[in-house]
């Protein structure tokens, strides 16, 4: 059984000693992943009133978890039951593209969101915790928008969720190849593309990207892996990792990618056909070897949907082409 469902079932007061896996978390986010179910509110209450302490002192919110530490968590009677669905993966298994002690890394179906909210009730971390043995414990290590496929992430270990953060924090550090389908002929000239971008958050609406001077630093390789004059596939390396940077600076270029519902240009979608998926695939992930753990290197099929729209056009391509 596990640690919050047990707090769940006896309505006692927990003493719990804190791991080295969560060396350094923040109680209130500790919490957070622990009693799953309770609202963020209520967390925050019993903490303020006392109810939770570390080593028998009262705390705060942004208190700095030790291993070792002692953890009082105050009986818990209402946390609500985890879900059991598992949003529209049908076969968790068939989605494992690597598996250690450490990480998991799947292959993110189009359309299904990383993780809940947002009008979306289960999203792909939803459905791993309700599905998995060591739910409670995995977490997002980076996010894919919703209708991009491929490569995801997902840390069994806080211990290298934290060397894996950081070295996102480091362009060019953790390689993440793209395959994209975009709009025109590609100029194999085209090469990269460094134009800063700017995300803007608007109320009631998700968050969208323009290039702007006054944006952060962003780049992006790109190579020409085929064209036919009216759509070309490029594969595309983002060294920066900012919001929706690869769409946002394939527009720039002038070739948007198809299925496209915020950069993109449906009057060419409808030219050519194409009201299906955003026809963007997180390919390849290379990730060197951090602290004592080795280089991990995944690379993650297309879907047929992607698939069949490459090969009725480019049925000769070489879509790993380096």
């Amino acid at each position: 059984m596990n640690q919050t469902n047990a707090m769940a079932q006896n309505g006692k007061v927990r003493q719990v000693e804190i791991e080295a896996e969560d060396e350094g978390q923040r109680l209130d986010n500790y919490l957070i992943r622990t009693l799953k179910g309770l609202p963020k509110s209520r967390i925050y209450r019993i903490i303020r009133k006392g109810e939770v302490r570390i080593n028998g002192k009262r705390c705060k919110p942004e208190s700095r978890l030790s291993s070792g530490d002692i953890v009082r968590i105050p009986p818990i009677m209402r946390l609500a039951e985890r879900s059991k669905a598992v949003g529209s993966f049908k076969d968790l298994d068939s989605l494992i593209l690597y598996e250690d002690a450490r990480l998991l890394i799947i292959n993110k179906p189009a359309g299904m969101a990383v993780h809940g909210g947002s009008g979306v009730r289960v999203g792909v971390i939803e459905s791993l915790r309700a599905a998995r043995q060591e739910g409670d414990r995995l977490e997002l290590v980076h996010r894919l928008d919703r209708g991009t496929s491929g490569c995801l992430m997902v840390a069994k270990k806080r211990s290298y969720l934290r060397l894996l953060q950081d070295a996102l924090r480091q362009p060019g550090q953790i390689r993440k190849h793209y395959i994209a389908m975009v709009h025109g002929e590609w100029s194999e000239s085209q090469n990269i593309i460094d134009e800063p971008l700017l995300t803007m958050n608007k109320a009631g609406r998700e968050r969208i990207t323009r290039v702007s001077q006054d944006g952060k630093e962003a780049k992006t390789e790109f190579t020409l892996l085929s064209t036919d004059g009216d759509t070309s596939v490029i594969r595309a390396y983002p060294v920066t990792g900012r919001t929706h940077q690869i769409r946002v600076h394939a527009r720039w270029a002038r070739h948007s990618i198809l299925g496209d519902d915020r950069y993109g240009n449906p009057e060419l979608d409808a030219i050519l056909g194409h009201s299906g998926r955003l026809l963007l695939h997180a390919a390849e992930l290379q990730i060197p070897a951090l602290g004592d753990f080795p280089s991990v290197r995944a690379t993650a099929p297309l879907d047929d949907e992607f698939e069949g729209k490459v090969n009725s056009r480019f049925p000769d391509i070489n879509l790993y082409k380096q």
